[in-house]
């Protein structure tokens, strides 16, 4: 029991950091729709989804280097899969590709999915506790 519920959590969770990237990458193309050659980036969630879960897409971070002795050690994280970019839909004169309504659709539909990714484990976290209240009164 503990193992089915150990993997349903997994799953959601993979889902929650790949949609919130997702987020991300969605967001800086939009920041950036009047950038001039700024080519707008999405990435296949479901591919993406598919290589977390099956351990493919585990990123240590990279160390930064200092050039100085009194800089602050750290370590960047590039994202742990593939972006892609998307295909121009519109022809831009100064080379930019980000069309506005793709860019908030995807990002609405986004966020729906996020939101109900959430909802679903806010879900099954009450059930437990009511199971575990349940067994201990």
């Amino acid at each position: 029991m503990a193992n089915k519920l150990d993997q349903l959590i997994n799953v959601q969770r993979q889902a929650l950091g790949v949609r919130a990237q997702r987020q991300q990458i969605l967001a800086a193309n939009i920041a950036n729709a009047d950038t001039p050659h700024y080519k707008a980036r999405d990435i296949d969630f479901q591919s993406v989804l598919a290589d977390s879960l099956a351990g493919k897409n585990q990123s240590s971070g990279v160390d930064l280097s200092r050039t100085n002795a009194r800089h602050l050690a750290g370590t960047g994280t590039p994202s742990p899969f593939p972006v892609l970019y998307r295909r121009d839909t519109q022809s831009s004169v100064d080379g930019n590709t980000v069309d506005m309504d793709t860019e908030r659709a995807a990002f609405a539909d986004n966020s729906l999915h996020y939101e109900a990714a959430v909802t679903f484990l806010t879900g099954q976290f009450r059930t437990m506790q009511t199971a575990v209240q349940s067994n201990n009164g």
